[in-house]
């Protein structure tokens, strides 16, 4: 499941194909924070911090739909963009483009920077789920 972090009442705006193929099973849904949203998951959350403009972001979309395939019962998908949420950003200390963390029970338990290929992020996830 690919959730897409939005501001309230505002329309999810999809402009890469990509990214498109990876949100089309997403279940779209609003919070009212983020800590909301990674607090009240029953599942692990896998949340991809981007930047449109980032081309090893780019890189990550068909990655991450293998992800959420392989593991969409177990784990959840977020992707925030940095230039749309700054203080998310800053918060959680995102430095570098792409930036996954995950997070459980509300709380980060890893933090991966860079382009992992589909088979290393899912061996590297299987122990967290």
């Amino acid at each position: 499941m690919c959730l897409i972090l939005k501001p309230q009442n505002q329309p999810v705006k999809i402009r890469d194909r990509k990214l498109n193929l990876l949100c089309s099973m997403a279940t779209k849904q609003q919070f009212n924070s983020f800590e909301e949203l990674i607090a009240q998951s029953d599942l692990p959350v896998l949340v991809d911090f981007y930047a449109d403009w980032c081309g090893p972001c780019q890189m990550m979309a068909p990655i991450l739909e293998q992800v959420n395939n392989q593991l969409k019962d177990r784990l959840r998908v977020v992707k925030i963009n940095t230039d749309k949420y700054p203080q998310l950003a800053s918060t959680h200390h995102i430095h570098a483009l792409p930036t996954l963390v995950v997070f459980k029970q509300g709380q980060p338990i890893d933090r991966i920077e860079g382009v992992l290929q589909a088979n290393a992020l899912v061996q590297r996830l299987q122990p967290l789920l």
